[in-house]
């Protein structure tokens, strides 16, 4: 009979028929539309065959009817499999909630190992910690992942310059490096101070070296400002000049800005979205249907599951989706010269250093063509405007 195995999960039965009839038995069976198949014979009396399970109780009226004994010998197939099952129930259980604990407690975190801090930077290291759900006891699949965690703690604790993540097992190990470290001493060879651009002279600090201009003086780039040369004629010795000289300084900052202008930004709704992946195989658990949003950004993060030491292949799959809109921006006129200007200020501070001072601005120019504000804004800074220039033997004021 083809397609035995289809049989199979609706149960089959090995019956055995003996008595003087049995030939009467077997054309009544096949009459009567009763498959029956692997028929052996067993003496002049006896045979044995295969049946559907479902037919089982069809086949007593006909071996009445023909002066034969039946006997079910054996018995196979997905009922009598799940009736086992059903039997041994409360062992099968059991073995099915020792995996699901052992599974649990192989993805959580049991562990956190700081290294590299003071207690007291350490201890502000597990309540940011605890802020972001990374603690003992909670599942690895509901926890950032490392570079976001190694983010937040770096953005988040003024104290420390770096601090590497790492996830070995159930444990996570941080190497933490403080900003309390003690600055190495600079060694500096012979040198002059120099002036590095043009400028007037407001205010000078001289540690070392011989000051050779004056507040309200006027240089020019390259122009020697603090010599590294110092002592009387004849008893001179060379130094490393140390010092900063304060000069304003003068720049032009020109910003293109158009009227109308169109950018994406969040709108704040999201759809999240959970899965266990195996292989290709995307098994969705909770968050079905894909958003409803237009345009979104997707955000990802995928844990792979681990069973004691080993990681299998099966993985957590959490997606975020987030909805993006499209926004358009309108300047008036007067809008748009002060966006204009501020973005000029932002330009010109990025390119100076942090202890420089803008003083004063003045607009040179500015006006409207095809949609665009164009603006050009002269600045006054005070900066240190002095640079290192090496002594070369043989040099002299």
């Amino acid at each position: 009979m083809k397609n035995q195995w289809i049989e199979f999960y609706r149960g089959l039965v090995t019956v055995k028929a003996s008595g003087k009839g049995i030939e009467r038995f077997i054309n009544a069976l096949t009459r009567s539309g009763i498959n029956i198949w692997n028929v052996k014979n067993h003496g002049t009396q006896s045979v044995t065959f295969k049946m559907k399970l479902e037919d089982a109780k069809k086949i007593r009226s006909h071996a009445r009817n023909s002066d034969c004994r039946i006997e079910f010998l054996q018995r196979a197939g997905a009922p009598f499999l799940v009736k086992r099952l059903l039997k041994n129930s409360g062992f099968a259980a059991g073995a099915l909630a020792f995996f699901a604990v052992i599974l649990l407690l192989s993805n959580m975190v049991w562990g956190i190992e700081i290294k590299g801090a003071n207690p007291a930077t350490e201890y502000q290291i597990i309540k940011e910690l605890d802020k972001m759900g990374v603690k003992k006891g909670k599942l690895q699949f509901f926890v950032d992942n490392v570079e976001s965690i190694q983010r937040q703690l770096s953005n988040n604790i003024e104290a420390i310059t770096w601090v590497g993540v790492e996830l070995k097992g159930t444990t996570y190990h941080l190497q933490v490096v403080e900003k309390n470290e003690p600055k190495k001493p600079e060694y500096l060879s012979p040198r002059h101070l120099v002036a590095k651009k043009k400028a007037v002279i407001v205010d000078m600090f001289v540690e070392e070296g011989r000051p050779v201009v004056d507040i309200h003086d006027h240089v020019q780039p390259g122009q020697l400002l603090v010599s590294g040369i110092i002592g009387k004629e004849g008893q001179t010795e060379t130094v490393p000049s140390k010092g900063e000289i304060f000069g304003e300084t003068w720049y032009k900052s020109e910003v293109i800005l158009p009227l109308k202008s169109t950018f994406k930004v969040f709108s704040g709704n999201e759809k999240v979205k959970h899965a266990l992946t195996i292989g290709n195989l995307e098994i969705p658990i909770w968050g079905f249907g894909s958003p409803e949003f237009e345009e979104y950004e997707l955000e990802e993060n995928e844990k792979s599951v681990k069973f004691l030491k080993w990681e299998l292949p099966i993985s957590y799959v959490n997606k975020t989706f987030r909805e993006r809109e499209q926004v358009t921006r309108i300047y008036s006129n007067k809008e748009a010269f002060e966006a204009a200007k501020d973005l000029a200020r932002k330009k010109i501070k990025s390119s100076l250093d942090e202890n420089a001072k803008v003083m004063g601005e003045k607009v040179l120019h500015q006006s409207i063509d095809n949609g665009k504000v164009t603006i050009a804004i002269h600045f006054q800074i005070i900066e240190n405007i002095a640079e290192g220039q090496p002594i070369i033997q043989g040099d002299s004021e």
